[in-house]
């Protein structure tokens, strides 16, 4: 096999996760065809043998669509490990530890919650196991850009606001965000980020690049910065994927 086709969802994220990813690929003199699209698009192409290699699919819960074994599809190795949680800007009401602790400061907090679209059941889920209906807090559901670039804001200036948000994200580069324990539980589990290859294909491929393949761990703060360099920086998935490799993507 000299040519994969690498395929991953529509977001800067899991494109800048996949262009590290590429790089391994390309040490091993393979040349790459990316396809992405929607949830069904990538969920075809997998099923007509379109897709050799996928970055990634979140296991056990967000894309358990795509673990279907009549994808025809084995999951390989854990780039790092997703989980959604509630944070807040460093420094800012320093008594709210928990997220049972809210609504009992002295109005500190900003009682509305913006959250993005597409965590929104997740937010609902949250506030209600809590009972933060009954100490005034609202839930503002934006589009998911609108609602980071809100979250961004919050981060420069210190607000002391709630910011529901998976892990890893370009708004956790650089630290400046705490997360709120969970002490109830109801937040959703740790996931697997986990590339996918086609069963077909796993015969065709160097058995070092799977064994390379299967032990890479990117980990939250390379893929935080990863999206971060893409987002904030100005540079393409490629650029950023060569910095990370050189080492010039975080402080050493």
């Amino acid at each position: 096999m000299t040519t994969v086709t690498l395929g991953h969802p529509e977001t800067i994220l899991h494109a800048a996760a996949a262009a590290a990813v590429v790089r391994v690929l390309e040490a091993y003199d393979l040349d790459v065809e990316y396809v992405t699209g929607s949830r069904d698009e990538l969920t075809a192409a997998m099923k007509a043998g379109g897709i050799d290699l996928f970055v990634s699919a979140w296991l056990p819960d967000v894309d358990a669509v795509w673990a279907d074994p009549s994808l025809g599809m084995d999951p390989l190795g854990e780039l790092y490990k997703p989980v959604f949680g509630w944070f807040m800007p460093e420094g800012c009401a320093p008594g709210v530890v928990s997220i049972a602790d809210l609504g009992l400061d002295d109005g500190v907090v900003n009682r509305n919650i913006v959250a993005a679209e597409s965590v929104l059941e997740r937010v609902r889920l949250g506030v209600g196991s809590y009972g933060l209906t009954e100490r005034g807090f609202t839930i503002d559901a934006r589009p998911d850009e609108e609602a980071w670039r809100y979250a961004a804001k919050a981060i420069e200036t210190g607000e002391a606001a709630v910011l529901p948000l998976w892990q890893p994200h370009f708004l956790h580069h650089g630290g400046r965000l705490r997360s709120l324990e969970d002490p109830r539980t109801v937040l959703a589990g740790e996931q697997a980020a986990r590339m996918l290859v086609r069963r077909e294909a796993r015969a065709e491929l160097d058995s070092d690049l799977l064994d390379e393949l299967d032990e890479l761990m990117l980990g939250h703060k390379v893929v935080s910065a990863l999206e971060y360099a893409v987002r904030c920086d100005g540079m393409t998935g490629d650029e950023a994927a060569e910095a990370w490799q050189r080492g010039k993507l975080l402080p050493r």
